[in-house]
């Protein structure tokens, strides 16, 4: 016989008049003299029981139960006295007159209420698996596992199948560092956790499976925060015999169904698709979020010119930039909030933050309000306000520096002050959900400090067709047929279509200075089977946990995993990294070294 008829979230008044089993665990225990209430809790909600003192033994068992204690509840389900109900509860139209009350275990003082708001983050992620009681991480992880299985009806559909990847794998040191494994067989050699099944599912589309997909972990060991972890879980795919056009428009039509049945919402269709370059110009990053009503203007030719070398300093270097933000109405924010603002932009490399508060354009410059005006002349004022359109009660921030400094200064400020209450007060930010695409990303970026090309997203995204001709004489000029889907300011997933000639592999590798020795001994197996006809071939790999993150409105990935790890990489539940014994490191052929300093 079944431990319980029924679970808490199904007892509504359908039920009324009918005896019911539950089980599951004492959320709360009240007793109001002489009448015990317990609210009883599962998965699919609460539902509460009356303890009545006609039942003795049962009375006297229901005084013994504390929060926590797991029971079997055996009762009437009846309608809640006028006046009690709880529309909150599914349940809350009625509740379960006791009649038998078993206590399946007891539990020990829990070291926090499950329904105190104001944990910190090391108490949840120390005590987890009561942290995962609480209704909203059961809430967070069952959207969670929504969102997967629509995803696979959604590919299933499409003619995808699901094939797993290795976990021990080659290191490829390209992008993060790898997460490496000892081989105990193998003396001084390593696995690697893979950073993504990249290669492996490239390889399957030279193997003729047309259609993969997998959600997978993969393991990268980088510096964490709120959107990353060392391991996460990725929706990873890849199809042969599509171009990037198609390939987009698969999985823009598999997130708009993800959306549509996991949260009915409808998103925008088609997704509008913004080059990268333009991304850059108008919002100072790749993953613009759409909702701030705000964006960049163009001021680097305005002020070659002025005075005033913070502006014209940049705006004569090559890879220099001045843009304006102007806020609508902002001429409203403090001095205070001013100061506050130039020490944020400060983390993102920034030297300061010039402004202009236009209180007046009809008085010139007598109109504006600012320790800059009087370093630049009446035409670069008058093509500032012309081109930031500039109303009477706004302010104009301003970016002079490296251009990415500016791009990431001045692209944290936008979202900075978009997302305040003030923003949202004035109408400078939209709710709902903003999806783009963002396409035709630079092929390489160049780093001064190993004076070579590094390849943008990896070395195996394709060129342009017509960009062929760059990768030998000018690398800067190439672009990829690559991809990314953005939503809300955040990238939930990335892609290209790939190289599938060795011819044109070999080319990449020569401009990102990758000579054939290295190539072969990173590369190698990929090379070789290029070499057998392989396909046309693109993917998509989408982060889960972000858009579960999005989708539920939590602040941080790790309340999204059931076992997450800290900042430092740490697990608090289990304690990991621990140390292993020395019979272990034998083993392994690993002699550790006394890495502390004397003092």
């Amino acid at each position: 016989m079944s431990m319980r008829s029924h679970q808490c979230g199904q007892v509504t008044e359908a039920l009324i008049g009918q005896e019911v089993t539950l089980a599951g665990w004492v959320n709360r225990r009240r007793d109001h003299g002489g009448v015990i209430f317990i609210d009883l809790r599962d998965r699919d909600g609460f539902v509460q029981v009356v303890c009545d003192p006609d039942r003795a033994d049962m009375f006297a068992m229901a005084e013994q139960v504390r929060n926590e204690f797991c029971v079997q509840i055996k009762g009437l389900v009846r309608a809640r006295p006028a006046g009690t109900e709880n529309n909150d509860l599914v349940s809350g139209k009625v509740e379960l007159l006791c009649h038998e009350l078993n206590i399946l275990n007891a539990s020990v003082t829990p070291p926090f209420q499950l329904e105190d708001d104001n944990l910190s983050e090391t108490t949840r992620l120390t005590h987890r698996v009561l942290d995962l009681r609480r209704p909203q991480m059961q809430k967070n992880l069952r959207l969670r596992y929504n969102v997967a299985i629509e995803t696979r009806k959604y590919l299933d559909q499409a003619g995808f199948i699901d094939i797993e990847t290795p976990m021990l794998t080659k290191s490829t040191p390209e992008g993060a560092r790898d997460y490496l494994v000892p081989s105990r067989v193998h003396d001084g050699q390593f696995f690697a956790l893979p950073q993504s099944p990249q290669l492996f599912k490239q390889l399957l589309m030279v193997a003729g499976f047309d259609r993969y997909y997998q959600i997978t972990k993969c393991f990268r060991d980088e510096d964490l925060r709120a959107d990353r972890q060392p391991e996460f879980t990725q929706i990873d795919c890849e199809t042969a015999f599509l171009d990037e056009y198609e390939i987009r428009d698969l999985f823009e039509n598999m997130v708009r169904h993800i959306f549509k049945t996991v949260m009915n919402v409808e998103l925008a269709n088609p997704f509008p698709v913004m080059p990268y370059s333009e991304a850059m110009a108008r919002f100072g990053s790749d993953k613009p979020d759409l909702r701030v009503k705000l964006e960049f203007t163009e001021l680097t030719d305005v002020m070659k010119d002025v005075d005033f070398k913070v502006f014209s300093g940049p705006a004569n270097q090559a890879n220099g930039r001045v843009v304006g933000l102007c806020i609508p109405g902002g001429s409203v924010i403090s001095r205070s909030d001013i100061d506050d603002y130039t020490q944020f932009v400060g983390i993102y490399g920034a030297k300061g933050l010039a402004w202009i508060k236009v209180n007046e354009i009809a008085k010139g410059r007598d109109g504006l309000q600012s320790p800059i005006v009087k370093n630049l002349h009446d035409a670069a004022i008058a093509e500032i306000l012309k081109r930031t359109n500039a109303k009477d009660g706004d302010i104009i921030f301003f970016g002079a520096d490296k251009e990415k400094v500016v791009n990431d200064a001045i692209g944290a400020l936008r979202l900075k002050i978009g997302h305040s209450a003030w923003a949202k007060e004035n109408g400078l930010m939209e709710q709902g959900w903003k999806p783009m695409w963002v396409v035709d990303f630079p092929m390489f970026d160049y780093d001064e400090d190993a004076a070579r090309w590094v390849a943008c997203h990896h070395p195996f995204t394709s060129p342009k067709d017509e960009h062929l001709n760059y990768l030998e004489t000018d690398p800067g000029k190439c672009l990829a047929k690559a991809y990314d889907m953005v939503l809300n300011g955040w990238e939930i997933g990335g892609g290209s279509v790939r190289i599938h000639k060795e011819s044109v592999q070999s080319q990449v590798f020569r401009a990102l200075k990758i000579g054939p020795e290295e190539a072969q001994a990173k590369f190698g197996f990929l090379l070789d089977a290029l070499q057998y006809g392989a396909p046309p071939h693109g993917g998509i790999a989408f982060g889960l946990d972000r858009i579960v993150t999005m989708m539920t409105g939590a602040e941080s990935i790790r309340d999204v995993i059931a076992f997450p790890k800290t900042q430092r990489a740490q697990c608090l539940l289990t304690q990991a990294p621990s140390p292993v014994d020395e019979k272990q490191l034998r083993e392994l052929h690993i002699r550790l070294r006394n890495t502390q300093m004397p003092a």
